[in-house]
């Protein structure tokens, strides 16, 4: 049956001010008609329609779950209803509207798309990515599947295939500033430097005051060693952080910031703008009494990676008559040996990927964890709000971040002596915990290969001393690289040998050597190489030279391990005296430089004699098996004690307090 006249008339006037964005006026001729038919369902509909684009998410559900009760089977008004319902974080009865409107209208590519949302925050990545995909089958110029189905791939590790599928749906919204974020970070994570530094820069030249863009540019470039504005750029940086406006994440001001106090001032600034601070605690004071301590250990890096070359041997042989142990893995779940190995190594190894941090607290608080311990910090594809949950009694930061994590959810953090000063302690939002001689574990089972190549197959000249430095592009600053350069010059035939990075950084760093006089043939860039066979080139160098002010860390223990020399100069902060403790506790402390001036006179001094800087080698092999450094037996009984002083004090209904674990007799 038609409407009366007046009524249509009402309803297309409504609807013709509905199509021309002039929402309150079609709102009140909709409230209008329904004044004079209440169970006029369209009418239903499309206010619900209207308090849907005004954000009214909850009026939205009520208008339109009325017209639904009326008429069920309208495909476009359960799109709209599940719409309303997603906004409103009811994802599950979203979905199943979703699925109502998709068995009416199979191609309803709107349905579809939103479908591939819900399923997405119900952390079901692999059917979200399919519901994009029939969206896309159906319209494959949706700019909006397209930006989900970047996201989607992201989370499934499809970098590349979501970098494609952003650039799509920028190629139709060149001046959506959330997809270019978006391609930026994915190609940032591909290690595509030099492209996510234009997006990073489109980004800032456009938004100037978006939060950590700022940041994230400076590190693409540091990353292609791209050093154009670099002081001044990071001085307006550290003023943005003195100002605590957030410029930067924690992990960037590492590498070229060296004052604790600054570090400590941008992750509290960074924490502050991303983690709420009324999460629901799921550990709210309960003992439970367990016979073991049930420490869980939160990575990424649970794959071919440097932290799981540290701690490999560390996870085997805890000790389990005193601890349980419990990996969380939220990283790619690898089929390499060291997964077999990682997983074979722990008690309990549960993958987390598809959990949402909130879940993720939550089963942390249902294995009854004792104490968390984050290996990844404020480092890239960390899950730091996991943890922020306040999943167990005791939580911790290790390795992984070397700096403060300026969270009041982190109780202690692990260092030594040497790399926290008991004055700096200040600086560190954790309370301090340090542990004997080194804070940093190392597996004794890494392999080094047998065969040595020759200077003509890793690309060194047959003759002439080789300097070396395997730390990623980042770190090298122009500082740093200015006394690099000094030496060459003085040390006729001698060559730098880095690790090969981009084609954008070798570029970069042979104009600068050039700029510098240097010939640029005299840089020699190493690919990458499976562990093993990069372990055994090592043998080729003469002395590894440390970065500053971000050291080199599982890089200095390669070296050291494989017999190679590392002369390194600590600065102030963490980061920057990780490799003084490592030297130090491979029992080399002459290679610890007070300063770079006198840093750049030793480097020059070992090159020129070559005898002095044998007997530095002879010395570093002869120890090797007995340096605390290489001693992981002894490492695990210190930070075993460590894990029981803290539990120890929390049984005693003490506050975390900072503490300093004796060394066991040699």
């Amino acid at each position: 049956m038609s409407d009366p006249p007046d009524l249509a008339a009402a309803l297309g006037q409504a609807m013709a001010l509905h199509r021309q964005g002039k929402l309150a006026e079609a709102e009140a001729l909709y409230r209008a008609v329904l004044e004079g038919s209440p169970d006029h369902a369209h009418a239903l509909h499309l206010l619900g329609v209207v308090l849907l684009q005004r954000r009214d998410f909850a009026a939205a559900v009520e208008w339109l779950g009325r017209s639904l009760a009326i008429q069920p089977n309208d495909a476009a008004a359960q799109g709209n209803f599940g719409t309303a319902l997603l906004q409103l974080g009811r994802t599950a009865e979203a979905l199943a509207s979703f699925e109502r409107a998709l068995a009416l209208a199979p191609d309803y590519a709107e349905a579809l798309n939103n479908r591939g949302l819900a399923l997405a925050r119900l952390h079901r990545p692999a059917e979200a990515l399919a519901s994009y995909e029939r969206a896309l089958a159906i319209r494959p110029d949706y700019d909006d599947a397209l930006k989900n189905r970047g996201t989607v791939l992201r989370t499934l590790g499809r970098r590349p295939e979501a970098v494609e599928s952003y650039s799509r749906a920028m190629a139709r919204r060149p001046d959506d500033l959330d997809l270019v974020l978006q391609r930026a970070e994915t190609l940032r994570d591909l290690k595509r430097n030099e492209e996510a530094a234009r997006d990073f820069e489109t980004l800032q030249q456009r938004v100037p005051d978006a939060a950590f863009i700022m940041g994230e540019l400076r590190l693409a470039r540091n990353n292609c060693c791209d050093w154009r504005d670099y002081d001044t750029g990071i001085a307006c940086i550290l003023d943005k952080i003195r100002a605590g406006w957030p410029a930067v994440t924690p992990f960037p001001v590492l590498s070229f910031a060296d004052d604790p106090a600054l570090q400590r001032r941008a992750a509290e600034t960074y924490v502050a703008a991303t983690i709420p601070r009324d999460l629901p605690p799921f550990w709210r004071g309960e003992r439970y009494g367990h016979d073991r301590i049930r420490i869980a250990y939160l990575s990424a890096d649970f794959h071919e990676h440097a932290t799981a070359y540290l701690m490999a041997e560390l996870f085997e042989t805890h000790d389990r008559t005193r601890f349980e142990t419990t990996a969380l893995s939220f990283g790619p779940d690898g089929a390499g040996a060291m997964r077999a190995r990682l997983v074979a190594g722990f008690d309990r190894f549960v993958d987390i990927r598809a959990m949402s941090d909130q879940q993720a607290a939550a089963t942390l608080r249902e294995l009854e964890i004792d104490i968390a311990i984050d290996l990844k910090g404020h480092t890239g594809g960390n899950r730091s709000r996991i943890l922020a949950f306040r999943p167990a009694p005791v939580q911790v930061s290790y390795l992984g971040f070397p700096g403060t994590m300026g969270a009041d959810h982190i109780d202690y953090i692990l260092a030594d002596r040497f790399i926290i000063p008991e004055e700096q302690e200040r600086f560190y939002s954790e309370n301090v915990v340090c542990l004997p001689e080194c804070y940093q574990p190392n597996d004794s089972k890494r392999i080094i290969a047998e065969v040595t190549p020759t200077r003509a197959q890793a690309g060194l000249p047959e003759t002439g001393f080789v300097f070396c430095s395997f730390n990623s592009n980042y770190k090298i600053t122009p500082r740093i690289f200015d006394l690099w350069m000094r030496l060459l010059q003085q040390v006729e035939g001698s060559v730098l040998w880095l690790l090969g990075g981009s084609a954008a950084a070798i570029r970069n760093l042979r104009r600068e050597a050039q700029a510098r006089g240097v010939d640029p043939e005299r840089l020699v860039f190493a690919p990458r190489l499976p562990l093993p066979e990069h372990l055994a080139r090592h043998r080729l160098a003469d002395l590894f030279l440390d970065t500053l002010p971000c050291n080199a860390h599982t890089t200095a223990s390669d070296a050291l391990w494989a017999g190679l020399p590392v002369l390194t100069c600590p600065g102030a902060g963490f980061a920057a005296r990780v490799a003084g403790s490592l030297v130090q506790a491979a029992g080399l402390p002459e290679l610890i430089a007070p300063d770079l001036d006198a840093y750049e006179a030793l480097a020059l001094g070992l090159a020129r004699d070559a005898g002095r800087l044998a007997a530095i080698k002879a010395k570093l092999a002869g120890n090797r098996a007995i340096v605390p450094l290489f001693d992981i037996g002894r490492f695990r009984r210190h930070i075993e004690r460590a894990y029981e002083t803290m539990w120890a004090c929390y049984e005693r209904g003490e506050k975390p307090a900072g503490f300093v674990v004796a060394s066991e007799p040699r």
